[in-house]
């Protein structure tokens, strides 16, 4: 006869067959991930800890490579700013972490912490130096295992590394963060409101509207009802990049479906801001 109540009787069940698969008794990920959903399904799990399981088996196939900040996005700071250069960077990024490169992003001198800066300035005991408060930055390769890395991280308690590709430049900056949120999905903050496809996109009038290059062309077809490709490149700077075949400069024009995409701020890797104008069919 058994005492305990019935209701367990399921989970205990569900939880022996995760117990032997997690043993090495699974024939493969795809059958562990079946008995995890069909838990949910169970009310076993919760959704988000499905989510939160899936995140971290998923990470394990994931290079740095994919989830990395790419080099042209990167928000660096010279050794040779001056102080007031250096607030400034930090305010308007809102970010904890900067590389600090020397006369280009390849020559990477180390990371300045934001905390350090701070408290440089609050002890006033001699005048702040950046190459004095750098902190030593980890290099990494393009195609380290997201898994490997996170161990790293946690072990070496460094939540910032510079990826470097196979020629020795450097291609992107990983954080601890963009690592985490492969497995428990995007970590929010308040500098993170940029993001927003309403604050990527502003009206400037009557059809014309402002675009961030970064804004995902998925989030601009949402927005305008287009049906812009996404399958080669991710955002509007690159689809514009793309058609052209070269960089873009400062002024140029480029008709697209039913937009005329006007360039208006540009650097010499990169585009940065465009304008967006409803072309009517005359």
């Amino acid at each position: 006869m058994n005492d305990g109540p019935p209701s367990s009787t399921p989970a205990r069940s569900w939880l022996d067959r995760l117990g032997h698969m997690l043993a090495g008794e699974a024939r493969n990920r795809e059958e562990l991930l079946q008995e995890l959903r069909a838990a949910k399904e169970n009310g076993l799990l919760g959704a988000d800890t499905l989510a939160m399981i899936e995140g971290a088996i998923a990470v394990a196939d994931k290079q740095v490579a994919d989830v990395m900040v790419p080099r042209a996005q990167m928000v660096t700071v010279p050794v040779e700013a001056s102080l007031q250069e250096v607030l400034r960077i930090m305010l308007e990024s809102g970010h904890s972490r900067f590389p600090v490169c020397g006369e280009d992003k390849d020559e990477i001198i180390g990371v300045l912490l934001a905390k350090d800066m701070l408290r440089c300035l609050a002890e006033q005991s001699a005048p702040c130096n950046i190459r004095g408060l750098v902190r030593a930055v980890r290099l990494i390769p393009e195609n380290k295992p997201l898994n490997v890395l996170l161990k790293e991280f946690r072990q070496s308690r460094h939540h910032l590394a510079m990826v470097i590709d196979e020629y020795g430049g450097v291609s992107g900056l990983v954080t601890i963060e963009d690592v985490l949120e492969e497995i428990v999905g995007d970590i929010d903050d308040e500098h993170d409101d940029e993001a927003n496809p309403d604050l990527n996109i502003r009206p400037i009038g009557e059809d014309r509207y402002s675009v961030n290059a970064v804004t995902l062309i998925e989030d601009f077809n949402q927005r305008f009802e287009t049906n812009f490709p996404n399958d080669d490149f991710d955002t509007i700077g690159g689809m514009i990049t793309h058609t052209l075949g070269r960089l873009p400069t400062v002024g140029e024009e480029l008709n697209l479906g039913a937009f005329r995409f006007h360039v208006t701020k540009a650097d010499q890797r990169r585009v940065v801001q465009l304008t967006a104008e409803r072309c009517h069919k005359a």
